[in-house]
């Protein structure tokens, strides 16, 4: 069987809605800012296990491209990954972190309902980096958020704290 994907898919073959997807990717985001939440202070920028980043820098990296994917969804211009944003400076507290958190998901809220239902199939290389689908882009952020969940999942056991659930996401 070849490995093919249909660019124009008919109504029948449709698996998710827009909105469903986003429900999805909120509901992810949700369980991680409560992961955020009981995070520990002292350890949230410093602890580490097996050469692993920090949570502060796995979470830093989830805001980042969250925050500046929009854009090139909704457009096809997309930022340079390297260049930050200036609304989002590097937080210095866990408190700035989970504010950042908020400020990106009703960011994400308020572009979603511009992006075209066309545009989720048309191929683009965001950041110069990821070349794909939308929908496959917008699978790889969440992915991406899930993977390093899981790091920080270990951390929170290795500092004998239960994280939250990982199957209590609500969808809208």
């Amino acid at each position: 069987m070849e490995n093919t994907v249909q660019l124009n898919p008919t109504l029948e073959q449709i698996v998710l809605s827009p909105q469903q997807l986003l429900a999805h990717w909120q509901g992810h985001r949700g369980l991680t800012r409560r992961l955020i939440e009981a995070y520990p202070d002292e350890h949230f920028f410093s602890y580490s296990l097996g050469g692993m980043r920090p949570c502060s820098a796995l979470i830093d990296e989830v805001l980042h491209m969250a925050d500046q994917s929009m854009q090139g969804v909704i457009s096809g211009n997309w930022p340079s990954y390297e260049n930050g944003t200036e609304e989002s400076p590097k937080a210095t507290t866990k408190q700035q972190v989970l504010d950042q958190w908020d400020r990106v998901t009703e960011k994400i809220d308020a572009y979603w309902p511009q992006i075209s239902p066309a545009r989720f199939q048309e191929v683009d290389k965001a950041f110069g980096l990821y070349e794909g689908p939308i929908y496959w882009f917008l699978f790889y952020l969440i992915d991406n958020e899930i993977h390093h969940r899981g790091q920080a999942y270990v951390y929170l056991r290795t500092l004998g704290i239960e994280p939250p659930a990982f199957w209590d996401r609500p969808q809208a």
